[in-house]
């Protein structure tokens, strides 16, 4: 069978959930036996988003294959329970640099390069391989950015292109604003966007709404008519406290046997033994009756997305207990120099989390917030920079070492509990050079560590430039600050933990790879802990 292909474009404006709505659809197409991928375009020209602001551009999200890319793969990822590499990743960036590449190489000798067909023909063989390689009944395509930028225009070109020989589905995601002051839905911007996606020559197969109430029959037959298309292929997209629960609400709409029928696959019957399955995890996120309260000490806290795979892994872990994590984000600055903040913010949480960042800002209230945190035993997970300024703490207040730091953020630190990676001393190139991707690690025995994977060998996704220094390991195992697991050569730390109370510190990412139908232990350790240091 020929593969199929279902594009995603969005309209209007961004934030309106496209990735939520391909994670769902490819989910949806799975539930019906199909083997069915994600593919994302972005238009930006950096070559990945590994240098990119959090607070700007979200979570940067990484694969086993050291691929930095875009945060909605993570939601793919959580969606299909399955690892994506690099070739479902395309931006502006890699495009232009593999032509450019082409042209300097003479590949087109002769041709002035051009973006139709040079680099769309690029784009439509790229689209096929990614397809074939991976034997798929179906390539979703999400692009990135909305119809009308100048970003994406050549990539959707392309996709037009692509639908002359290939049965391509189109879908638009648009947004229906409803004014308070005229109560009333309004369609002229979906309209407008319509107008634009017609005017480059594709007929949308499907509209995809987003509101904040259900849609109004009279809204969907005014889209309807404009859009060319009878209303059940206007699907109603509002507002849901649980995004998980999508795919479910797209079946009971009719929307997986209509999409299946535009695919010429109508002969597909629905996996009832999956999909109930899959209600059942929705059943634990929304039916748990007990709460605990996790406080996320972050410097991105402004912008929620920057740790969004934080919050879905606290999600996962807690369901999987029977429990809803209450989450209380706090700007780290908070701590800085006021104690009685501390116990303001901290005071009544049962779980203390610092996650991942770069850089000096909001680094002292972290490290306040440990303190606390390891003074008053409540649990603790620390995330990569979380585990790094755990040793800090430890080392400036146990070990008695003032002048303990990292060489990030003062090289000339006395105490260097966390240094460079010595492979990255000679590294002028800051993209993609950290140490990325899955990485083996080997747990000891009897330790809290072990007791979440319950095995002595993991893999974990990294992201980070420096270790914690091994000068250290063994003063600091005499004080209480114990190494729980290293590389499988023993050089580099990967775990850490206090000996007298339960904190954890992982040099890894693991909530990268949390999923409803896989948590991820160390997420499900710290929630049972904090479960426990509720009831005392």
């Amino acid at each position: 069978m020929s593969t199929r292909y279902v594009v995603v474009l969005g309209s209007l404006l961004s934030g309106i959930g496209k990735g939520i709505v391909s994670s769902s659809i490819v989910k949806m197409l799975s539930l019906y036996g199909l083997n069915v991928m994600p593919l994302k375009f972005d238009g930006y020209l950096n070559y990945d988003c590994g240098t990119m602001n959090p607070l700007k551009h979200g979570e940067v999200f990484v694969l086993d294959d050291k691929s930095e890319v875009d945060m909605d793969f993570g939601t793919y990822e959580r969606f299909i329970n399955k690892s994506l590499n690099d070739s479902f990743s395309l931006t502006g960036g890699k495009l232009f640099s593999e032509i450019i590449e082409k042209e300097r190489k003479g590949d087109f000798l002769g041709s002035d390069v051009q973006i139709t067909p040079h680099l769309t023909t690029m784009i439509t063989k790229k689209l096929e391989h990614v397809a074939k390689e991976n034997n798929l009944d179906v390539l979703l395509i999400e692009v990135g950015g909305t119809v009308g930028d100048i970003e994406n225009s050549y990539f959707i070109e392309a996709l037009r292109q692509l639908a002359i020989s290939n049965k391509v589905i189109f879908i638009s995601l648009t947004y229906i604003p409803e004014l308070n002051v005229v109560g009333e839905q309004k369609t002229k911007p979906t309209q407008l966007a319509l107008r634009s996606l017609m005017q480059i020559g594709i007929q949308p197969n499907f509209i995809v709404t987003r509101s904040e109430n259900p849609l109004l029959n009279r809204t969907k037959d005014k889209i309807a008519l404009f859009a060319n298309l009878s209303p059940d292929k206007i699907i109603d997209n509002c507002d849901t406290s649980n995004i998980y629960g999508i795919p479910i609400k797209f079946i009971k709409e009719g929307f997986g046997n209509q999409l299946l029928s535009e695919l010429d696959l109508k002969d597909r019957i629905i996996d009832e033994t999956k999909l109930e399955d899959w209600k059942k995890y929705i059943s634990n996120m929304e039916n748990s009756g007990k709460t605990v309260k996790i406080s996320v000490v972050g410097k991105y806290v402004d912008l929620h997305d920057s740790y969004v795979s934080i919050n879905e892994a606290l999600v996962h872990s807690s369901a999987s207990l029977g429990v809803k994590a209450k989450i209380n984000w706090i700007e780290s600055e908070l701590f800085e120099g006021n104690d009685q903040k501390l116990k303001e913010l901290l005071g009544d949480s049962n779980g203390i989390l610092i996650p991942g960042g770069f850089g000096s800002r909001g680094i002292e209230g972290m490290i306040n917030a440990i303190k606390y945190s390891r003074e008053n035993k409540i649990p603790y997970l620390g995330i990569c920079l979380g585990m790094q300024l755990m040793a800090i703490e430890f080392a400036r207040n146990v070990a008695n070492l003032a002048g303990a730091d990292s060489t990030e953020f003062n090289p000339s630190a006395k105490d260097k509990i966390i240094d460079i990676m010595e492979d990255q001393k000679t590294i002028d190139k800051k993209g993609g050079t950290m140490r990325l991707g899955s990485w083996p690690a080997k747990i000891l025995k009897e330790t809290y560590a072990f007791d979440a994977y319950g095995s002595e060998n993991i893999n974990e996704r990294h992201r980070h430039r420096y270790e914690f220094n091994n000068h250290y390991k063994e003063s600091f195992d005499n004080l209480g600050l114990r190494v729980s697991a290293t590389t499988p050569d023993g050089k580099l730390v990967e775990i850490i933990e206090w000996k007298g109370s339960f904190g954890f510190g992982t040099q890894a990412h693991p909530e990268l790879k949390s999923r409803p139908e896989g948590p991820a232990p160390l997420f499900v350790e710290f929630i049972k802990r904090a479960v426990e240091f509720k009831k005392e």
